[in-house]
């Protein structure tokens, strides 16, 4: 992150020597803390075609500063500063989003430069052009949202601990949402958006089929609603309500795909083309961003997956040069404002271990807020991918893909524990579940999810896990590459939903995980020993509990259906020594949570 103290005398003197009129740049959005504003500047008329290639061989930063904070911030050519709407790829608008920290008053430098390869030399001064120099302020206000509406809640950041945190509100994060379509931005209704793969006669072994039409989410074109984003005259309102829908249910992240050239999809990437790498796709990336925004105010993160196993050697075959920095430095200028954002490595990631530790350290020197960066592998190669990892600063966890789900609970507590002994504790996240195949069933074909929900979502969250995405195979109805109807998993979410909700009546971040504490076999156990003791009874019945001193109330919790905490056999219990909890009040051979709290007297 490029956040640092400064001399502030020094830095308001190079502001105010300046010149340039302030009046050059639009400013636009809410001037409120956690807002993305949108600076937008007038510079050379050029085009996605152009030479010198804009992209390349101009860079725009822009340094914000407020006392003795200075963020740097990347830019982008931004063609006729409306391309979303109008499909243009050409003009003089230059652009550049930040998302303040607080409420005062912001100064603001450009330094616009011009070189051969200039955006990828961050150290290479280029040639002062156009409005390089221009400053400014403005006045930012405290957020005035809430609710689900990230806005209201601040960045989300990672702070030393297994779970990531809001800045402004200081709320812990646990994740639940979808894995699948991976190709999710393979949307009939961006720019530029089809199928560009060679067209292979057959599918390969274990992927699901890419011959198919491109999403359009018309199931969900009932979610939408008014006041809602469009673009181009009513275009994207089916995605829009898709995404409503998500939140509507409860969850609060996606997982997507923003490059599978060459992958499974063959459908998504920022370029021009699809066999191009240096220049991007103007009027398609504003698209992005208007649902990417949308997003953050129904309460949704970014989990940005930026390559895949088959296309992890494409760019600079495999290393960093100037394809990947250039490709990630333009994700970064476009959409590292979004408040939670989550950059993958890759899926399935065949990189090196020096690759990518270089990957997460370019990344973190060049995203202005330090977005937490995961990395995603292959069932079985956990401890060769994982384990040349553990205490790097600019990594801040593993995304699980398990084949066999009964192994998340062992899984997520190895790498939870493994990674705070190193001094780096990761945020662990259950992102794939296997067989590949299968994945999360739709309703239809399994109602109540049961393995899904006892081994894979409450295995995960009891270790001291991070939350789930729900991957969807490729053997059922709406699948990882076709799915249009999210309603399809439509219990799933409620599942999932039921799960977050018991997690957040408890002080999670201050628990750890510990199933030595309880006498059943196969149940799971969080505890903050002598205060609150969370348990996870995948096949019901009770179990005993080593206390600490002190009495004891005892609430049982439905994974199954959620609602209000009831009482079981026993209400209260008195420690210290192992103590049965009892019995739940029905359903004895069902899954339950149940809540034992310390009564303060």
């Amino acid at each position: 992150m490029n956040y640092r103290i400064v001399n502030w005398i020094l830095l308001f003197s190079i502001i105010t020597g300046s010149n340039l009129s302030a009046q050059e740049v639009n400013i636009t959005g809410e001037l409120k803390t956690w807002h993305p504003i949108t600076l937008t500047f007038t510079g050379p008329e050029t085009s996605e075609t152009a030479l010198p290639n804009p992209f390349l061989n101009y860079r725009l930063d822009v340094v914000f500063m407020k006392d003795s904070k200075q963020y740097s911030v990347p830019g982008y050519f931004a063609a006729d500063g409306r391309a979303g709407e109008s499909s243009a790829d050409a003009g003089n608008q230059w652009r550049v989003h930040f998302t303040p920290d607080e409420a005062g008053v912001w100064q603001y430098k450009a330094f616009f430069v011009s070189g051969l390869d200039i955006a990828i030399h961050p150290d290479n001064e280029g040639i002062p052009t156009s409005f390089d120099g221009v400053s400014g302020s403005f006045r930012i206000e405290p957020s005035d949202k809430s609710g689900r509406d990230f806005r209201g809640k601040g960045m989300l950041r990672y702070v030393g601990k297994r779970y990531l945190q809001f800045a402004g509100t200081g709320e812990y994060f646990i994740k639940g949402g979808a894995d699948s379509p991976e190709n999710f931005l393979a949307y009939a209704d961006f720019d530029q958006t089809l199928y560009g793969g060679a067209s292979p006669t057959k599918t390969s072994a274990g992927e699901a089929d890419p011959h198919l039409k491109l999403h359009r989410y018309e199931p969900h074109a009932q979610d939408w609603k008014p006041g809602d984003p469009t673009w181009k005259n009513g275009k994207g309102k089916t995605i829009i309500g898709a995404l409503n829908y998500l939140a509507g249910k409860g969850m609060n992240s996606v997982y997507f795909l923003t490059m599978n050239v060459i992958g499974d999809g063959k459908d998504v990437w920022p370029w021009t083309a699809y066999d191009e790498r240096y220049r991007f796709d103007c009027s398609k990336l504003d698209q992005w961003e208007i649902v990417f925004s949308h997003m953050d105010n129904v309460g949704l993160m970014l989990h940005v997956i930026t390559q895949e196993t088959e296309n992890d050697q494409l760019l600079d075959e495999g290393e960093l040069g100037r394809q990947r920095k250039l490709y990630y430095r333009e994700l970064i200028a476009r959409f590292a404002h979004h408040p939670a954002l989550v950059w993958n490595l890759g899926e399935e990631n065949t990189n090196t271990d020096e690759q990518r530790k270089a990957f997460a350290r370019y990344i973190h020197d060049l995203d202005p807020y330090d977005h937490p960066v995961v990395i995603h592998t292959y069932p079985g190669h956990y401890d060769q991918v994982y384990e040349p990892l553990l205490g790097y600063k600019y990594l801040q966890g593993p995304s699980l893909q398990m084949g066999n789900m009964s192994k998340t609970h062992a899984e997520t507590l190895k790498w939870v524990r493994r990674s705070a002994d190193a001094g780096h504790p990761w945020v662990v996240c259950l992102d794939e579940i296997g067989p590949a195949d299968v994945g999360v069933k739709p309703d239809a074909d399994d109602f109540w999810h049961d393995q899904v929900r006892k081994e894979a979502l409450w295995g995960n969250l009891m270790a001291g896990g991070a939350g789930c995405e729900w991957y969807f195979g490729y053997k059922f109805a709406h699948n990882d590459l076709n799915c249009e109807d999210w309603r399809s998993r439509d219990h799933m979410w409620d599942l999932t939903r039921h799960a977050l909700d018991f997690f957040r009546q408890i002080p999670f971040a201050e628990m750890k995980p510990d199933d030595e504490l309880t006498s059943a076999e196969n149940d799971y156990c969080l505890a903050k020993v002598g205060e609150v003791y969370a348990i996870y009874l995948p096949n019901g019945g009770g179990t005993n509990l080593n206390l600490a001193s002190g009495e004891f109330s005892v609430k049982w919790y439905n994974p199954r259906t959620g609602g209000e905490w009831v009482e079981g056999s026993i209400k209260t219990i008195v420690g210290p020594g192992d103590q049965s909890i009892g019995n739940p009040p029905a359903d004895a051979d069902s899954d339950w949570a149940v809540l034992v709290t310390k009564i303060n007297k």
